[in-house]
């Protein structure tokens, strides 16, 4: 009886810690100033850790990428990058960074083609969970590709999304389609995930 008290009081510690280092619910796309300090601190903190962003990014079966910049990835990373260089992120850098994407969701995207204009005149749509296509508020697509070792060409395209509409714990998807409408990349993107 004893033994399976401290047993199942091990669980439950076991089962407090993983969720105490849990990441956030979902993403924040009105962050409180604790969200952000706390995003501070992961950026600051991962100069160590070569695991830092894979929380934010997504690769799809052919190999193409995204990565989700939440606020908060997003004021993690100047954490971070001021941490490279001994320097720390003021409150006005912040604030900022924030202005950046209120109101938005920015999606960093990286695909594939067989030519260097391959991705010009692509059009991202947002499905959400009730089907409905949201269209983008910026599209950049990269115009010349970058050439990889393999003769084939990545292009990093930059897509903004309103969140009007958008819970922060939605699951959607990211369909990139080219000038005939046809489906080119998909990413299914689960907000709950993401801080």
């Amino acid at each position: 009886m004893v033994a399976m008290r401290y047993s199942c009081l091990a669980v439950a510690v076991s089962l407090a810690g993983l969720i105490g280092s849990a990441p956030l619910s979902a993403a924040s796309f009105s962050p409180t100033p604790e969200e952000m300090q706390e995003a501070i601190r992961v950026g600051q903190r991962s100069v160590v850790s070569e695991e830092f962003g894979g929380e934010w990014q997504l690769v799809n079966p052919s190999g193409e990428s995204l990565t989700v910049m939440t606020p908060f990835y997003r004021v993690a990373l100047a954490a971070r990058n001021a941490a490279f260089k001994s320097e720390t992120l003021k409150p006005r850098e912040v604030e900022t960074l924030l202005n950046e994407t209120k109101g938005r969701l920015v999606l960093w995207v990286w695909l594939h083609g067989n030519r260097a204009d391959f991705a010009r005149w692509y059009q991202p749509v947002l499905v959400l969970p009730d089907r409905e296509e949201v269209k983008p508020t910026f599209v950049q697509n990269e115009r010349t590709a970058l050439r990889l070792e393999n003769g084939r060409y990545q292009a990093r395209c930059l897509y903004s999304f309103p969140i009007e509409g958008l819970r922060p714990t939605a699951r959607v998807t990211l369909l990139v389609r080219d000038v005939e409408s046809r489906d080119v990349a998909r990413f299914m993107v689960d907000l709950s995930t993401m801080r």
